[in-house]
C-alpha cells in the first residue's frame, strides 16, 4: 500500500505584527476582551504590496529545504487560500513559477479556514492514485485584505501568513485518512457576500469584507468538529487514547478546549498558536503544525489529528502517522 509520507514542514509569517492593544487605538475593543473571548493576543499582517505568494514562497521554500528536496523533486502543487494574488492564473501557478519548477500541475482549492485540509485531501488522493510522488501542499493567506476595520467583532480575529508540507510516496504509514465535508446551506453565517461575477464594484474598491455571526458560527464549529473526531476514530477503528497531538485550526482557544475535551486530551497534546498567529485561515493548520515539529514537541511515529472548520460551512480532518 503506497502512503503519503510528511517528511517536511515549513511555515512563514509577515514581518508586522499587530497587538491587541495596537487594535485599542483603532477600533472600539480592548486586550481583556480580545484575550477572554478568542485567546488572541498579536497577529501578523502583510504590509502593502505583500502579496499571498510572497508568504507562501517562504514557507514553501523551507518545507523543501526541510524534506531534503529540491524544487524539482516536486511534481504537484496544491495551494489552499481564499486571498488569492489575482482571479487568475492561479497562485499555485505563480508559485510554481517562482520556483523554478515545470510543468507538473499546480492549483488553488478554496475552503477557506478548511483550504488546507481539503489541500491535503486532494494531493493524497493524487499520490494514492500514483499521479504524483511528491507533493508539495501549501496554506497561505493575506485575509486581512478581507477584513472591514471599523468591524470589531472581525477584524480583531484574523491575521496573514503561510504553512507548507512536502508529501511523498511511501510504504511507511503516513496519512491515514481524510475526511472532508460541506454545507452550503449556512454560507450567510459566515462569508464574503461580493465576488467577481456578484458586485464586481465592491471588490475592485476593496469592499468586500468578512461577514460572521459570531454566536452561531461558533455553535456550528464546536458541534461539527465533535462529529468530525469521531467520524475519524471510527473509520481507523482508534481510541481516543491513540491519538499523541491535535492539531486544531486556530480560531479560538474555546473551541480549540472544546475539541480537546471531546478527545478526552490534556491541552498539554494540543498545538496551540492562536495567540501569537489569530486566525490565519487556510494556512492555520500547516503553521502550527510547523511550529510544533521544529520546536520538538511532535516526534516521528506519533499520531496526529488535524481538524479544521470554515465559511461554506466546510470542515474536515487528516490523521496522520508521522
Amino acid at each position: 500500500m503506497i502512503y503519503s509520507r510528511i517528511i517536511g514542514t515549513g511555515g512563514y509569517l509577515p514581518e508586522n505584527v499587530v497587538t491587541n492593544h495596537d487594535l485599542e487605538k483603532i477600533v472600539d475593543t480592548s486586550d481583556e476582551w480580545i484575550r477572554e473571548r478568542t485567546g488572541i493576543e498579536k497577529r501578523h499582517i502583510a504590509v502593502d504590496g505583500e502579496t499571498t505568494c510572497d508568504l507562501a514562497e517562504q514557507a514553501a521554500r523551507r518545507a523543501i529545504e526541510a524534506a531534503g528536496k529540491s524544487p524539482e523533486h516536486i511534481d504537484l502543487i496544491v495551494l489552499a487560500t481564499t486571498t488569492p494574488d489575482q482571479v487568475f492564473p492561479s497562485t499555485a501557478c505563480l508559485l510554481q513559477s517562482r520556483l523554478g519548477i515545470h510543468g507538473c500541475a499546480a492549483f488553488d482549492v478554496q475552503a477557506v479556514c478548511t483550504g488546507f485540509v481539503y489541500a491535503m485531501g486532494v494531493a493524497d488522493n493524487f499520490i494514492k492514485a500514483g499521479s504524483a510522488k511528491c507533493a508539495l501542499v501549501i496554506g497561505a493567506e493575506t485575509f486581512s485584505r478581507l477584513l472591514n476595520w471599523e468591524d470589531r467583532t472581525t477584524c480583531v480575529l484574523f491575521g496573514d501568513g503561510a504553512g507548507a508540507v512536502v508529501l511523498e510516496a511511501s510504504e511507511e504509514p503516513g496519512i491515514l485518512s481524510t475526511h472532508l465535508h460541506a454545507d452550503g446551506d449556512y454560507a450567510s453565517l459566515l462569508q464574503v457576500a461580493d465576488g467577481v461575477s456578484n458586485g464586481y464594484d465592491k471588490v475592485r474598491d476593496n469592499a468586500a469584507f468578512v461577514e460572521m455571526r459570531g454566536n452561531e458560527v461558533f455553535k456550528m464549529a464546536v458541534n461539527t468538529l465533535g462529529r468530525i473526531v469521531d467520524e475519524t476514530l471510527e473509520k481507523n477503528n482508534l481510541q481516543k487514547t491513540d491519538i499523541d497531538w491535535l492539531i486544531p485550526h486556530q480560531a479560538n482557544i474555546r473551541i480549540i478546549k472544546a475539541t480537546a475535551r471531546k478527545l478526552r486530551m490534556s491541552m498539554d497534546n494540543v498545538v496551540v498558536t492562536v495567540h501569537e498567529h489569530g486566525n490565519t485561515s487556510a494556512a492555520s493548520v500547516p503553521l502550527a503544525f510547523d511550529v510544533a515539529v521544529r520546536e520538538g514537541k511532535i516526534k516521528r511515529g506519533e499520531t496526529l489529528l488535524m481538524e479544521a472548520f470554515g465559511g461554506g460551512f466546510t470542515w474536515g480532518s487528516v490523521l496522520v502517522k508521522y
